[in-house]
């Protein structure tokens, strides 16, 4: 499936800033079942921007605005090609032991590790014992924790901040893509199966059935031995398909976030966001 995505962020202040430095993951580098065609990304004021790749080998860009300027526009433009999923049968039936080879558990422990939103609570941990009780395999584990989550939590925008933590959206049950993936980071690491956040895109088609589509998308990705990493969506119960366009992985949100800056000066800030994603 050949898709196109516009991601459009403008920032607009209410008196001029300065010393604007932002961090971008807005370009995907090239993953199974993806491969990206084309990547453009656009800031106004003009500036130059610095691309380097980050510690979990995302595309990284970097720009800095010195000058005072009253709006900021980031504009990304990507064409890529996605192909269905293919698990082979060993994939989705290995069990925990194909955790044991030494060579790829050092490839997975950062994603068995707490991260700045995500770390083990007990309370969780005995809820997912609960969850995926009677479970053989890692794959079946996962789809056990993915379709409780998408079946206990609802989706309401607005129920949790920008920096909720997966202990609060576990708390109170409801929130969005972001929420319902960390809570599903925080089940998997805490009976051992390596998990890391993936954002990107929803291509919803002419149907809409999919939830989260009209923004940037969240949701998890688990290692399967034999089968790599590969993605479970809570908030739609969901695998990742050919619909899905990724563009960064890490620990959680704090490693893939879209835009990410700081500024100087006073006064208020409005941001609009604007996505797009169509079959070509």
């Amino acid at each position: 499936m050949n898709l196109s995505v516009l991601h459009r962020t403008a920032f607009y202040y209410s008196s001029p800033v300065v010393d604007s430095v932002n961090t971008l993951h807005l370009q995907p580098r090239m993953f199974p079942y993806q491969k990206t065609l084309s990547a453009l990304i656009r800031v106004i004021p003009a500036t130059r921007l610095q691309v380097f790749t980050d510690l979990y080998q995302n595309v990284t860009h970097h720009f800095e605005l010195p000058n005072p300027h009253s709006k900021l526009e980031i504009e990304s433009r990507i064409h890529v090609e996605t192909r269905p999923l293919d698990i082979p049968d060993e994939a989705r039936n290995v069990g925990m032991a194909g955790y044991d080879e030494e060579s790829l558990r050092e490839r997975i422990w950062p994603y068995l590790q707490d991260s700045r939103r995500v770390w083990k609570v007990p309370s969780i941990w005995r809820k997912t014992v609960e969850v995926v009780e009677g479970c053989e395999s890692v794959f079946a584990m996962a789809e056990a924790i993915m379709a409780w989550i998408h079946a206990d939590f609802t989706y309401e925008l607005g129920a949790t901040g920008v920096k909720a933590d997966l202990e609060e959206s576990f708390e109170i049950r409801k929130g969005v893509c972001q929420d319902f993936t960390h809570v599903m980071l925080g089940m998997c690491r805490s009976i051992g199966l390596p998990a890391r956040y993936a954002s990107g895109y929803l291509y919803n088609g002419r149907l809409g059935s999919l939830v989260g589509a009209q923004s940037s998308h969240a949701w998890c990705e688990v290692y399967l031995p034999g089968g790599g990493w590969i993605g479970f969506d809570p908030t739609n119960n969901n695998l990742a398909d050919e619909r899905y366009v990724k563009v960064a992985v890490g620990r959680d949100y704090e490693d893939v976030a879209p835009v990410e800056g700081s500024y100087v000066g006073a006064g208020q800030c409005l941001m609009d966001i604007k996505v797009e994603v169509r079959r070509n």
